[in-house]
């Protein structure tokens, strides 16, 4: 909105600045995070008098989690108002990419508002049907899978982009709605298992959002693309002032949600952040680097998937918990080690994902 700004400017001033990208994504960043500190106190003391007993606790579970009884849920409230709010305020409401993540955004926030609530109200683990939770994944999913594709370049809609080849396009056709619907559904559930200790989720889809922040920067600036072999995307360069709003809005809630947490975001933050970081993937045509930047996100479900089937299979579990980090709290590590240990290892996979710009 405050782009518009622009056009109290003769090309030079203070009102010039907001033309730049970089400029609008620093004051998105600062405005979330300003909310983040400014409402999170008053949301967790509203959540804490609605909510009662807080998240129910999994009987199941580690031992250490039943201390954690009573704390509320659906912090992922503040961080998806920090983000919509400093996104609508520094993002050019012109360009169609924005609005396909911040629809994926809200779509996927209000599946996990339904489940939270059913999950709270009823005091049970078990909330929305998963049947129906897919399904309305799935459908948020390929309705902006179709729409991202729509506004790209006639020569990349529908293709995928292989990581290390500069010009390489696969051509899926129609076949590239549902692999984008895949590719975000997969995302956000992903996301939504690995939120299950304090700080372990909010840090690595921070870390996410940097990275394809950098992504969206260079896939829609001609000149860097050209520069580095990339397939160019106009106008997801937009894209920086969304990513720099969620890691803003992420700090302002990792603030709350450091150990020991005073809110959990839930499936309302959960699945709406790992649905944005897909819809990000979907638009800036780097739907296969995800898995290698949230490749921390991957493990933690394959090693779901894995258990499930070995089970089902054998009769036997190959880890002691899933997701696999139960299985380290299982092993003894304690939850601060778990944590800050697989922020490195999120790190890490995010500098491999950077270099497949210019490894090609």
């Amino acid at each position: 909105m405050l782009y518009w700004l622009t056009a109290l400017s003769d090309g030079s001033g203070p009102f010039n600045l907001f033309r730049y990208i970089t400029f609008r994504a620093g004051g998105a960043f600062f405005t979330a995070l300003l909310i983040g500190f400014i409402f999170g106190r008053p949301l967790i003391n509203h959540l804490r008098r609605v909510q009662g007993k807080g998240q129910p606790i999994r009987e199941d579970g580690p031992a250490g989690h039943f201390v954690k009884a009573g704390t509320p849920t659906m912090g992922g409230l503040l961080i998806i108002g920090g983000v919509v709010a400093a996104t609508l305020l520094w993002a050019r409401w012109d360009n169609a990419f924005i609005w396909v993540v911040l629809f994926v955004t809200l779509g996927y926030a209000a599946i996990g508002f339904v489940d939270d609530y059913a999950k709270v109200s009823k005091q049970t683990t078990a909330g929305l049907s998963g049947r129906v939770r897919l399904l309305l994944g799935f459908l948020i999913a390929a309705i902006a899978g179709f729409w991202a594709s729509y506004y790209q370049p006639d020569a990349m809609a529908n293709h995928l982009a292989v990581p290390f080849f500069k010009s390489l396009l696969l051509n899926l056709g129609i076949l590239f709605i549902p692999f984008a619907a895949i590719v975000i559904v997969g995302a956000a559930n992903a996301v939504n298992l690995t939120d299950g200790l304090d700080g372990l989720a909010i840090m690595p889809v921070m870390i996410a959002a940097g990275t394809f922040g950098i992504i969206a920067y260079f896939v829609g600036r001609a000149d860097f693309s050209t520069y580095l072999d990339v397939h160019y995307v106009p106008g997801s360069a937009e894209i920086v002032v969304f990513c720099a709003a969620l890691i803003g809005a992420g700090l302002g809630f990792l603030w709350y949600n450091a150990p020991p947490a005073a809110v959990f975001m839930g499936d309302t933050g959960s699945l709406a952040l790992g649905g944005a970081l897909g819809a990000i993937a979907i638009v800036v045509k780097h739907e296969l680097v995800l898995a290698v930047v949230g490749g921390l996100f991957v493990v933690e479900a394959m090693s779901v998937i894995i258990q499930v089937l070995y089970f089902k299979r054998t009769g036997k579990r190959i880890f002691l918990m899933a997701p696999i980090h139960h299985h380290f709290e299982k092993k003894g590590w304690s939850e601060s080690q778990i944590v800050i240990r697989f922020w490195i290892i999120a790190l890490v996979l995010a500098l491999i994902g950077l270099s497949t710009l210019k490894l090609r």
